[in-house]
């Protein structure tokens, strides 16, 4: 057993390396893999990718969605980096943000422009005005659950992509509650899940000079559009590849202490 003043010994999951070409973090985007999202399939799409048929992504949220700095919103910046990655595929990444929305409205368009667009897969990002709004914890959870559920029914992928980090943030009881309903979801309904809030967290932790966050400690910058986007990419890109490199030797690879 582990000495009263260590933490016991975790056992860590050993993966193959990614390809070159899925390395798509810049230096001042660079986190590791391990802060910004576990494992999880993404079959669909990755169906469609062997196959070398046309992914449409529908991304969906608040502000962080919607909007963008003079380069381009998170989804423009993620479907150039998609496309670079998976050559040869069709990548269309449709933004349909809206700014100030909260996860139970944000659920009522996802449903509607699901039906109409019928994406390979849903980038949701959601949770942070929820917390701002002091949405009740049940009611958030519920309306995650049944959203998630009802797209993957309809053999949709779905990605949720997590809160925003700030230091005045983390210190807010229900920012870290509605975390942990995220947390929970994305475990028990195997959804992949961008811990963009550990991200911003890394990055402004370990880089002096990591400006991801506006002055209204609210809104991006222009670094943290393009950090949000390649973020998502490597972790998208990391699980599709997972998945094949897992097929290939016949069975997901294992832990090993």
């Amino acid at each position: 057993s582990a000495p009263a003043n260590e933490e016991p010994f975790e056992p860590q999951t050993v993966y193959p390396p990614l390809p070159p070409q899925a390395a798509a973090l810049t230096l001042q985007c660079s986190v590791p893999q391990s802060e910004v999202a576990k494992p999880a399939p993404l079959t669909h799409t990755a169906s469609r990718i062997e196959t070398n048929k046309k992914v449409r992504v529908l991304a969906i949220g608040s502000s962080a969605t919607w909007t963008g700095n003079r380069s381009g919103s998170y989804p423009s910046r993620l479907e150039k980096l998609l496309e670079n990655v998976w050559k040869g595929v069709d990548v269309e990444v449709v933004n349909r943000g809206v700014s100030g929305e909260i996860a139970s409205v944000s659920a009522r368009r996802l449903i509607n422009e699901a039906a109409i667009l019928k994406p390979t897969m849903v980038l949701w990002q959601l949770g942070t005005n929820d917390a701002v709004a002091r949405v009740p914890l049940v009611e958030f959870e519920t309306t995650v659950r049944a959203t998630v559920r009802m797209l993957q029914k309809n053999k949709i992928d779905v990605v949720l992509v997590g809160l925003q980090y700030t230091p005045k943030f983390a210190r807010d009881d229900h920012w870290f509650a509605i975390r942990g309903a995220l947390d929970r979801i994305a475990a028990e309904e195997n959804l992949l899940y961008v811990r963009r809030d550990k991200a911003m967290e890394f990055l402004a932790q370990t880089r002096a000079s990591a400006d991801v966050s506006a002055d209204d400690e609210f809104s991006l910058t222009d670094l943290g559009f393009p950090c949000m986007a390649e973020h998502i990419a490597q972790a998208m890109v990391a699980n599709i590849f997972l998945r094949r490199s897992g097929d290939r030797r016949g069975a997901p690879p294992a832990p090993v202490r």
